[in-house]
């Protein structure tokens, strides 16, 4: 501004967020991070599914976005200067419309809006495409997190430039995880401790067969007990997938071998445990993205793209087994990843390295967004009412 002196910036942040996975939650503590350095004193406001929990959890306002009227959401973004859309996998079938309503939104309203590392895919269902690719292209800025995020988007028809930054992730900075706490948990800490991360079928990983799936996973589990000595730690990124977890433990041939984390804990305490790993076999993108970023050799098992993607990137093996329900090469890979994890281990490092400094060009981005609008002479209505919104489509089945 003129004067030297700035105005409250109100900023809010969209995404899959309110303690539902571990992952999106690692995304918001770090996007949080961003605003608060580039504007230490801004008012921010995250569009939850659990208010409550995002509140008490990251010390900010929260309001729900998601089984509520448009005429909440409208309230609730009146006002902004710029809403900032960043999580996980969001533009995917089934949640790509839900998620874009609010940003239509905010387009109407005049509010600026970025697109924070955005995750996309799968992509084929015509209501979701359609709203991908008239919301998409008139977002302000944007990055996406890998490679096959951009693919999909301009599958779909998106003609824009789609810069390809990283995973805020490998920002978070870790928490303690004491040795108490894994004893807390019946983990022993005087041997070698491999974590393992399970997921549970669904829209994102419909290729899974669960009987099947679960036989696989308890393969390499026992591998692992035998032929490293080690104690399994199943690490839940969901609360769903503790079910699944004590699945594949049932299935082991030595389940005493093994111990599912039952504890509620934050994404940089689960950082923290990867330190006291030797190895990680994964599922779950963000529990292989903190393994990586903790330097613990990893083996994920890619379900998705996106996994495949970043194993690529972190020079990680990109098997397929999981789908395919085939043991052998991933025993072998793991066990030759064992074999080479210390000559490893520096190459490991300086992806993960180039992975941050990639990272940081989203926040550049989001910062630059946001001293352009303080430049700007504001221009938006602060109010709409709701009745202007009534031709906006509403995806099928969907509230508000």
């Amino acid at each position: 501004m003129s004067n030297g002196v700035r105005r409250q910036l109100r900023v809010g942040v969209l995404g899959s967020y309110g303690g539902l996975n571990l992952g999106d939650e690692a995304i918001l503590t770090c996007l949080l991070r961003c605003l608060r350095e580039i504007r230490p004193g801004a008012e921010i406001v995250v569009f939850s599914r659990n208010p409550k929990h995002t509140e008490e959890h990251f010390g900010t306002a929260a309001v729900a976005w998601s089984g509520v009227g448009q005429e909440e959401v409208l309230e609730a973004e009146a006002g902004l200067d710029v809403l900032v859309l960043g999580s996980a996998g969001i533009l995917h079938d089934g949640q790509a419309s839900s998620f874009l309503r609010p940003v239509r939104m905010a387009h109407t309203l005049g509010i600026q809006t970025f697109g924070y590392a955005m995750g996309a895919g799968p992509l084929t269902e015509t209501e979701d495409v359609r709203h991908v690719q008239e919301v998409v292209e008139d977002i302000t800025d944007l990055t996406v997190r890998d490679h096959e995020s951009k693919m999909v988007l301009e599958r779909v028809g998106v003609t824009r430039h789609i810069p390809v930054t990283a995973d805020p992730a490998v920002l978070l900075e870790p928490e303690e995880f004491s040795e108490d706490m894994l004893m807390r948990e019946g983990i022993h800490t005087g041997g070698r401790l491999v974590g393992m991360s399970v997921r549970e079928p669904g829209r994102a990983a419909d290729n899974l067969d669960v009987d099947s799936y679960h036989g696989l996973l308890a393969e390499v589990a026992d591998f692992i007990t035998r032929r490293l000595e080690a104690e399994v730690v199943f690490v839940p990124m969901e609360r769903k997938d503790i079910s699944h977890a004590h699945a594949v433990l049932s299935a082991m041939s030595g389940p005493e071998s093994g111990r599912v984390l039952n504890g509620k804990y934050t994404p940089g305490q689960i950082a923290g445990l990867m330190r006291h790993l030797d190895f990680a076999v994964g599922m779950r993108l963000h529990f292989v993205i903190l393994a990586a970023c903790a330097g613990v050799p990893v083996l994920p098992l890619p379900y998705a793209g996106k996994v495949f993607d970043f194993a690529q990137t972190v020079g990680a093996p990109a098997l397929t087994g999981v789908a395919r329900r085939e043991a052998g090469p991933l025993l072998a890979e793991l066990d030759r990843l064992w074999d080479e994890r210390l000559e490893n281990a520096h190459h490991l490092r300086e992806r993960v390295r180039v992975l941050r400094l990639r990272a940081m060009e989203t926040c550049k981005r989001c910062r630059t967004l946001i001293e352009k609008i303080d430049e700007a002479v504001p221009s938006r209505l602060a109010h709409t009412p709701a009745s202007h919104f009534s031709a906006l489509p509403v995806p099928p089945g969907r509230a508000g």
